[in-house]
């Protein structure tokens, strides 16, 4: 480890662009302070758009009476409306964003693939199954929750993932490859379900569920994933150095000493749990985690340490505001997040396509 920290370390030396060690952790600061006023500023603004007319102030009201710094002067139903409906629901869509967003850049630093995502290991699918074999079969006798099931399910289809890939030899194509296979082995069986035991209503509510829905989530989903997210968190950051080192390839980070195996095995499975934590509470979200860290790499460069941190805070204020244009810009109807981010995601594909193949 040491010898991959001085060879990265070398090799920033050696980069033109590089900036005295002051310039950037000024710069790195002014941008994470930014970054984090935004995404307090966002989730206030946010939590004060629909129906139920709502200030900024009233929203600061509630969070510092529910924290013991003050009294409240709204009524139960506002503060009912602030706390109980939009605050989780806000914070989640900000957790989840930031989650998907990390494991977007994680895995295409390991991967070495530009347009890796954290559905590219068919956690997603999984998670799909699981939620429909609850919902439609019954499965748990009503013991097991959707999110629960999509949990279990997720987490089966990346252990599929792992044993493939193992099997196959556990090079980064074959990963890729079990992922796409397990992902369509896993949406088969959805779909297999889904036309030949659910009625009209259950369809209904699961079609909306896959394409991604933070509509009906409490404080639970919030802790749970936001706990799940800084350990994941924690994790990568503390892997940031062996990350910049898969930079040069696999075979050359082995050769700084990193170990390629061990190091892939952690951060796979460390951000395939994430995933599979955030599609079982808001279901399946596209494209954040494809978009996000391209976009975070233009304003940071490729060093993990000052990606990660960016890419969370860009991802959050991201599907902040995509979960607000979901709720509201059909109201009373509600669009499904997945299909906002979809509409967003895809140009933004199609852009990502065009730079790697101008790249190649």
């Amino acid at each position: 480890m040491t010898d991959t920290r001085q060879a990265v370390g070398v090799h920033a030396q050696k980069t033109p662009t590089a900036r005295p060690a002051g310039v950037r952790v000024l710069r790195d600061g002014l941008l994470w302070s930014c970054g984090t006023a935004l995404l307090v500023l966002s989730v206030a603004v946010a939590v004060t758009i629909g129906p139920a007319r709502i200030s900024v102030p009233d929203v600061w009201s509630a969070v510092a009476a529910h924290f013991g710094l003050g009294d409240s002067r709204l009524t139960p139903i506002r503060d009912g409306i602030i706390w109980n409906l939009r605050m989780p629901r806000t914070l989640l869509a900000a957790v989840c964003g930031a989650g998907l967003a990390v494991c977007g850049t994680v895995m295409q630093s390991l991967l070495r693939n530009p347009l890796a995502d954290p559905f590219v290991l068919g956690v997603s699918s999984g998670a799909s199954t699981g939620a429909v074999v609850v919902v439609i079969l019954g499965a748990g006798g009503g013991a097991v929750s959707i999110s629960a099931g999509a949990f279990i399910g997720a987490i089966c289809s990346f252990a599929l993932v792992l044993l493939l890939s193992h099997t196959l030899g556990g090079t980064t194509d074959r990963v890729v490859l079990s992922g796409v296979a397990a992902m369509q082995l896993f949406s088969a069986l959805t779909s297999f379900v889904v036309m030949t035991a659910a009625d009209a209503e259950q369809t209904r509510g699961v079609l909306f569920w896959l394409l991604g829905s933070l509509s009906g989530v409490g404080w639970t989903d919030v802790w749970m994933c936001a706990a799940v997210l800084a350990g994941t968190l924690l994790i990568c950051l503390g892997h940031a150095r062996t990350l910049d080192a898969f930079a040069f390839g696999q075979d050359a980070a082995a050769t700084l000493g990193v170990h390629v195996a061990r190091t892939r095995i952690v951060l796979l499975c460390t951000t395939a749990l994430l995933t599979a934590a955030l599609v079982s509470s808001a279901g399946a979200i596209g494209f954040v985690g494809l978009v996000l860290p391209h976009a975070a790499r233009a304003l940071t460069g490729s060093g993990h340490r000052r990606l990660l941190p960016v890419t969370a805070l860009a991802g959050a204020v991201f599907l902040v505001w995509v979960d607000t244009l979901a709720r509201t810009v059909l109201d009373p109807q509600e669009v499904p997040v997945g299909v906002v981010t979809a509409l967003i995601g895809v140009p933004a594909f199609v852009l990502v396509l065009y730079r790697t193949r101008r790249a190649t």
